[in-house]
């Protein structure tokens, strides 16, 4: 009787079964640095949650007054507050994710109401598409027929007039590699997603206050992680903090195109 229980489980619920087994971070490399969080100023918290489950199936997680939306490679952090601006508008023009079925995605998307703003062949000769989210949010999604999830984080997008140089200051902050992705040559990769970096003609503005208000990586030891920073000369835009309400110990640090990173400890054990 328990087997046949357990099979009606799996066939009535196998999203969740997926989602159990791929919605994490991905593994540290040898620095103990790995991707953590985009976190987003949204105007309704309750619709976004909403939005990211039914539509790139998140996970919500609430931890003390942090709310969270699980998926494969980041998480999602979510305040509510309406943001000042798009993300357009800053250095961090886009969020990128891969998904394994796109007409599947786009379907449910535009029966939904939401509008796609292009469809193309991206930089990796696959079927990517443009979505705009409320508060504008920016999202690039590549198709991807062998990935093991439905959807899952893949890359952000900075765009600013000397993209070369702040490739080059990430990739000797954090001891990156820098590699092509597809046709685009200014690239490094964070364990769990791609970091890309595109000239623009004009200096866009800083992402505190917008729509990605800041981003996020996690660190195995933020204080020894701190450490070395300073010996590298990065200030931190406030003193290092614990918060035993949502488990986390947490840094920033503004880069130097105006991009808001947060350093955490703990985010992956959510």
């Amino acid at each position: 009787m328990k087997k046949i229980i357990f099979s009606f489980f799996i066939l009535l619920f196998p999203h969740l079964i997926s989602q159990s087994a791929f919605a994490q971070l991905a593994t540290p490399n040898a620095a103990g640095l790995a991707f953590g969080h985009v976190h987003l100023n949204v105007s309704d918290l309750e619709y976004h949650k909403r939005l990211w489950v039914e539509h790139f199936n998140g996970i919500v997680i609430e931890k003390g007054p942090l709310t969270a939306i699980k998926l494969p490679n980041l998480f999602l952090l979510l305040t509510e507050k309406a943001p000042t601006m798009g993300s357009q508008a800053t250095v961090i023009d886009h969020v990128g994710f891969k998904v394994r079925n796109m007409k599947r995605f786009l379907d449910k998307w535009r029966k939904a109401g939401f509008e796609v703003d292009d469809v193309f062949i991206g930089a990796e000769k696959q079927t990517n598409a443009y979505i705009t989210l409320p508060d504008g949010v920016y999202v690039e999604l590549q198709e991807d027929q062998a990935l093991a999830q439905e959807i899952a984080g893949y890359h952000l997008h900075y765009y600013l007039p000397d993209h070369r140089a702040l490739l080059a200051w990430y990739a000797d902050l954090f001891e990156l590699e820098i590699k092509p992705r597809g046709t685009i040559n200014t690239t490094t990769n964070v364990p769990g997603l791609n970091l890309s970096f595109a000239k623009a003609t004009i200096r866009r503005s800083p992402t505190k206050g917008s729509s990605i208000d800041h981003i996020g990586f996690e660190v195995g030891d933020l204080d020894a992680f701190i450490e070395k920073l300073e010996t590298k000369g990065i200030a931190l835009d406030a003193p290092y903090q614990e918060i035993p309400a949502i488990g986390l110990k947490v840094a920033f640090f503004t880069d130097p195109a105006g991009t808001r990173v947060e350093l955490t400890e703990g985010l992956s054990d959510y």
